[in-house]
């Protein structure tokens, strides 16, 4: 009996800790949503020109790839992942004036948000009640990510409407297999930062959103 105390204790402390990784990470992943949006909704009472995007997500790049993963481990941390989000925040709202312009332009977006929403609550939950290990798809995630990434990069150049399309359909595939990925990380032990599985699950979600707003704004008839 004594034998099997330290099992059992260490499996408790195992779910104890899980359970806060997941509880962290579902509250500060709220909190950022609610702080991208409200930076979204300030940039477009602005109206900042559409150039905005690419200082915005410039910078959301260099603190997502140099900084934080320095201060992931620490309180820091926490500021890091907001000021990314709220710059990514920011510079959305330019492109949410420009589909709420068109005809039709609050429906698309409302959609959209309900899709994204609809998308991770769906994915995320079954990944949560199953607790199924999903890490497999790691490594075909990676590969697909780096060839939407080729081709979005080649159509800047060649501007292929279906092409644009294509990889708007392929971002919103991959970014819902990230979050069964991440989610399923987390469940079962594979990650333990919560700040850092914060923002693997925002980035899905944000991608996710822009996507299905190209998608619905194309067949639309809007584009």
């Amino acid at each position: 009996m004594n034998q099997n105390t330290p099992v059992f204790t260490g499996q408790a402390t195992s779910a104890l800790s899980t359970n806060k990784v997941i509880r962290n990470t579902y509250t500060l992943l709220s909190m950022t949503l609610l702080f991208s949006a409200l930076t979204a909704g300030l940039s477009m009472f602005l109206n900042v020109p559409p150039m905005v995007h690419l200082f915005t997500f410039g910078g959301s790049i260099v603190l997502l790839w140099f900084v934080l993963p320095k201060v992931a481990n620490s309180g820091a941390g926490i500021g890091v992942v907001f000021a990314i989000t709220g710059l990514m925040g920011f510079g959305l709202g330019p492109m949410l004036n420009m589909y709420l312009s068109l005809p039709g332009g609050s429906q698309i977006v409302a959609t959209a948000l309900g899709g994204t929403g609809v998308i991770f609550l769906g994915l995320s939950g079954y990944a949560l009640t199953t607790r199924k290990d999903f890490s497999f798809l790691g490594g075909f995630l990676v590969v697909g990510f780096l060839v939407v990434l080729v081709a979005a990069l080649a159509n800047i150049f060649l501007a292929i409407p279906a092409l644009a399309l294509a990889i708007s359909a392929a971002v919103i595939m991959i970014m819902s297999g990230f979050i069964l990925y991440d989610t399923s990380r987390m469940v079962n032990g594979g990650e333990t930062n919560y700040i850092m599985a914060t923002i693997g699950l925002y980035l899905s979600i944000y991608n996710i959103f822009v996507s299905l707003l190209q998608l619905l704004s194309a067949f639309g008839g809007d584009d």
